[in-house]
């Protein structure tokens, strides 16, 4: 059951506002798992859901009754709300999204961006154009990432930089039957793949990637890939992602020559500088308050919901250090579709910008889906 809880106390480490006006509704397209994590972060702020939409009629009117909403077809958004919330399949990201955006919306797409880069292209183009478009990675907004980034970005030259996602195997969705476009580089890679890209910055581009998939025996996707991204500095990071874990780890580290920055968000909450502890604020009571402060969810929704209701030249102000925005959700697809590429031959090294078909899934990629 979902249930309005205490609105948090904003703290230091956060890097972008929580505190939206009420007045701005939110729609949910998509009624599953992650469309229910937003709709918590909402109750947390203060925001009212008024819609929920769906493939699946039966689980958007489910959620819909529990938020008190209404349900409504995803062509039909924004359905008045001022932000929407596309967490559909990968797939289905860029329909409803580009209905939010023509109807006035805000939009914050869940990652994956999008399953091909042609539809992340139309994206982009629409934030060009004017539209407000977020990319959903809230590990990015989470405290202990805005605190490790802060550190990394005064090491200067780094000779080390890695992030991992380990978990198991997920029994959710259809992940694993290749109809979202990839495996578990695809779907939990982007996670990693867009920390190293934020902590290296928008001035040092990537520039080529190279990348080994694996597989079980019958899956036709990857359950475990590792890629390995060059920037224009002459940077590497090594990306791991992996459904083959029985625990989930998230981390990342980056080293130089003159210091190491370790961050851990699982199994433990830890930051560490040159191997001492750095104090991050302590963890709420309410296990479900801890994954939507430390994980970056409240966070990332307040601050769209703030870009949402800001008409003024505010808007160009402390709104608009939220993004990432649809170019750097184009670009983690970008680095993915020449990874899959990559791994399709053998771990051979693909430059970027990537110049393989827009029109392929990261899956075709590498062995045709």
């Amino acid at each position: 059951m979902l249930r309005s809880r205490r609105s948090p106390a904003q703290n230091e480490d956060t890097v972008t506002p929580v505190h939206p006006a009420p007045a701005v509704t939110v729609a949910l397209a998509g009624a599953g798992h992650i469309a229910a994590v937003h709709a918590l972060a909402a109750s947390e702020l203060g925001l009212r859901v008024t819609h929920v939409a769906s493939r699946t009629t039966a689980r958007a009117a489910e959620l819909a009754t529990e938020l008190g909403a209404r349900t409504c077809a995803l062509t039909q958004l924004p359905a008045g709300a001022g932000l929407v919330v596309v967490a559909t399949p990968p797939p289905w990201h860029a329909a409803p999204a580009m209905a939010a955006l023509q109807g006035g919306a805000t939009v914050l797409v869940e990652k994956p961006f999008t399953a091909t880069l042609a539809d992340a292209d139309r994206l982009v183009d629409a934030e060009a154009a004017g539209a407000r478009v977020l990319y959903g990675e809230n590990l990015l907004h989470a405290p202990v990432f805005a605190t490790a980034a802060a550190h990394i970005g005064t090491l200067g030259a780094l000779h080390h930089l890695e992030a991992r996602l380990l978990m198991p195997r997920p029994d959710w969705g259809e992940t694993v039957t290749g109809r979202w476009g990839g495996g578990a580089l695809f779907d939990v890679g982007s996670h990693p793949l867009g920390l190293v890209l934020a902590a290296v910055g928008p001035h040092d581009p990537p520039v080529s990637v190279s990348a080994r998939l694996q597989r079980r025996p019958g899956d036709r996707v990857d359950d475990h890939g590792e890629a390995e991204v060059t920037f224009a500095s002459g940077v590497r990071a090594t990306v791991v992602a992996s459904w083959r874990h029985e625990t989930r780890v998230r981390d990342l580290q980056a080293a130089s020559a003159t210091g190491v920055v370790r961050a851990e968000l699982l199994p433990d909450r830890s930051l560490e500088v040159d191997g001492a502890r750095v104090g991050l604020p302590e963890v709420p009571a309410d296990p479900t308050h801890v994954r939507l402060q430390e994980f970056g969810f409240l966070a990332q929704l307040g601050a769209a919901a703030v870009l949402a209701g800001d008409t003024g030249p505010a808007a160009a102000g402390p709104a608009r250090k939220v993004r990432p925005g649809a170019a750097f959700g184009r670009q983690v697809l970008e680095v993915l579709c020449a990874a899959y590429a990559s791994a399709g031959a053998g771990g051979a090294v693909v430059p970027l910008p990537f110049t393989g078909d827009r029109r392929r899934t990261p899956l075709e990629h590498w062995h045709g889906g």
